[in-house]
């Protein structure tokens, strides 16, 4: 796995600049087959650019790379007819039913008897007794599964999902990821950007992306081993106490979550003399397991906005 040709994605070097900001900044990326690969990061991070320069939408200004063994600049025809990409925004005719939508895909594909694919699909999905349905009357959630109907019907070999539950709800969340295990299990390879932390949970592994810039990758575990933090806990916290916390030497991160407060460092030895104080004044200061969420609040913060006014 460790030979280049082993990867779906493979790209070095990306870099997208629209007119004076850089946007996607020196991006190395690679995807296992078979494999759900978490990207993660804020609102305006760079996610969206990468997948489309990584799937032959957009040229980079930088950089070189492969999907699915083509090159992303000089074969992006061929990375499209065998990558479904599903957008944040619903991108299919909403006066058209369910079964036309499919239908119309598969005739753009090419693909044959595409009434019948059509029909397979949507039962694949649980999606066979709306059918008839017009798109545009369809709820968040049922909107996503037709979605990702549409990506799957020309079998693609990867998936690339941009942000593909935000905005609907807990439940149809849920069923939309067990739908994306049950694709990998297959052998199916998916790409996913969100920032979800229970999402980032369900994948192999995860990159970090910050204003361009990748800034972790690994599986869960090795990012959370990885950052060095250890994490204490208090359930009760006094209200004025996060802000107080957020000075002191040696601690990196203050997280509230409800009443309770998540304080992180690099440096326990440091901290150690704090914590004693605070447990003195009758806090009950309990060490806990650092959570994705922590590590990447922290990342965020040590990050330098791309689109800052001020220059390094």
């Amino acid at each position: 796995m460790n030979q280049q040709s082993d990867w779906i994605i493979d790209v070095q070097g990306l870099t997208k600049r629209f007119g004076d900001k850089t946007v996607v900044d020196k991006l190395d990326l690679q995807v296992r087959p078979g494999e759900i690969y978490g990207f993660l990061g804020p609102n305006g991070s760079g996610k969206t650019t990468s997948i489309r320069m990584m799937c032959g939408l957009l040229t980079p200004d930088e950089g070189q790379g492969q999907t699915l063994g083509f090159d992303i600049v000089r074969q992006s025809a061929q990375i499209k007819r065998q990558v479904g990409y599903m957008t944040q925004k619903f991108g299919l005719y909403d006066d058209l039913t369910l079964q036309e939508n499919l239908e119309f895909i598969a005739r753009l594909y090419q693909l044959p008897r595409p009434k019948a694919l059509a029909l397979d699909t949507l039962a694949r999905l649980g999606l066979t007794g709306r059918r008839h349905q017009l798109a545009g009357s369809l709820s968040g959630g049922w909107k996503q599964r037709l979605a990702l109907s549409a990506c799957l019907i020309h079998q693609p070999r990867l998936l690339l999902l941009d942000e593909p539950t935000a905005g609907v709800d807990p439940k149809a969340r849920r069923d939309f990821w067990e739908e994306i295990g049950h694709l990998a299990h297959d052998g199916m390879t998916v790409l996913v950007s969100t920032h979800y932390m229970d999402e980032a949970e369900r994948c192999h592994r995860l990159g970090y992306i910050a204003y361009g810039r990748l800034l972790a990758c690994g599986t869960p575990e090795e990012l959370i081993r990885q950052s060095g933090f250890s994490t204490w806990r208090l359930a009760q916290a006094p209200a004025d106490l996060a802000r107080w916390l957020e000075g002191q030497p040696g601690v990196a991160l203050v997280t509230r979550f409800g009443n309770a407060l998540h304080l992180s460092s690099r440096q326990p030895a440091q901290i150690a003399p704090l914590l004693d104080q605070l447990r003195a004044q009758g806090q009950d200061w309990q060490p806990v397991a650092t959570a994705l969420e922590d590590l990447f609040i922290a990342l965020m913060n040590e990050a330098r906005d791309n689109f800052s006014e001020e220059r390094p």
